[in-house]
């Protein structure tokens, strides 16, 4: 085991257009037996940080989740790996997190790393977070790159509130159920999709939040091709439709207006009320009994966004009629 507090980076800056200064050394501490979630650069290698190449070279064990990926970073900073490197990725880590702390224990400094930006944003980490806190052991984080802070600050929309929402679901009966109970939601929201899935679930947001709420498309942040589309949610749908984006994207929503969450907020409708709305409306309408239950209980989803059962509505219409 390296004796990790010790290691010391060694940082020359140069003032442009000025003569050089004397070399400045910067030392950079390296934990003890303790855990180090590291940010990487998400793509754009020159956002590394020095710490996260100290971090990366002087670490006692590197548990990254594509070891392949982290030797490549590696080479690209110019620095070695000189710690031992364990894959460490949402397969394995909860089997992994106590044999990577019981050498936290010891004194080791256990590097934490994803692919690209935070571990434990939709990457591997929180279960070694989880039971270090549980163990009483130290973690902290070398901060960097983030696409979800990116995104935000590069939308337009607002950030003082704002919510991380993560990929939405693969399926459209679940992402519908899911943007269902966001639409009442007054702060920013930030998703992550994909190339194969933009294209629905942008039909999906067109649905659920209509055409006139404000977004913006990010799509290869911090590369040499990216891209921020801004515009209405129908505009950047259309704009989908006509030029597909390619790469990895992140999707900014603006939060519901005071109209649209008043609007959205949960019917506290009763089975009964529902009965008795779908009765009113297949008499207004000229509709069929079942197809106004299906319309009112589209129109009133339940506080998790889901939908009323449209056989207990039809029951509860029975009984009224009886009566």
């Amino acid at each position: 085991m390296t004796n990790a507090d010790d290691a010391i980076e060694d940082l020359s800056a140069a003032t442009e257009g000025a003569p050089a200064p004397a070399p400045v050394t910067t030392t950079v501490r390296i934990p003890a037996g303790t855990v180090v979630l590291a940010a990487t650069p998400i793509g754009n290698v020159g956002d590394a940080s020095d710490r996260l190449k100290a971090l990366i070279a002087n670490a006692d064990i590197v548990a990254a989740e594509d070891t392949r990926r982290l030797f490549d970073l590696a080479n690209r900073l110019g620095v070695h790996v000189n710690g031992r490197v364990v894959a460490y990725h949402d397969h394995n880590e909860r089997g992994k997190a106590d044999g990577l702390l019981d050498n936290v224990e010891t004194g080791a400094t256990v590097l934490v790393v994803s692919d690209a930006g935070m571990p434990t944003i939709n990457d591997p980490g929180l279960a070694i977070v989880r039971r270090a806190i549980e163990r009483g052991l130290p973690v902290t984080c070398a901060p960097g790159p983030s696409a979800v802070l990116d995104a935000l600050a590069l939308s337009g929309l607002p950030t003082d509130r704002f919510c991380y929402e993560g990929f939405l679901p693969r399926k459209h009966s679940e992402r519908m159920q899911h943007l269902r109970t966001l639409q009442g939601e007054r702060r920013t929201m930030v998703f992550y999709e994909t190339l194969h899935r933009i294209d629905d679930s942008m039909d999906d947001l067109l649905e659920a939040f209509g055409p006139n709420r404000r977004m913006a498309l990010c799509r290869e942040l911090t590369k040499d091709y990216e891209q921020i589309r801004r515009g209405t949610i129908v505009e950047i749908r259309d704009g989908v439709r006509e030029d597909p984006p390619r790469g990895e994207m992140v999707l900014v929503v603006a939060g519901a207006s005071d109209e649209e969450a008043s609007a959205a907020a949960p019917s506290a409708l009763s089975t009964e009320d529902l009965a008795r709305l779908a009765i009113d409306r297949a008499l207004e309408d000229g509709l069929r009994i079942k197809e106004a239950i299906s319309q009112v209980a589209d129109e009133h989803p339940l506080p998790d966004g889901t939908l009323p059962n449209r056989k207990q509505i039809y029951a509860a219409v029975l009984r009224l009629k009886q009566d």
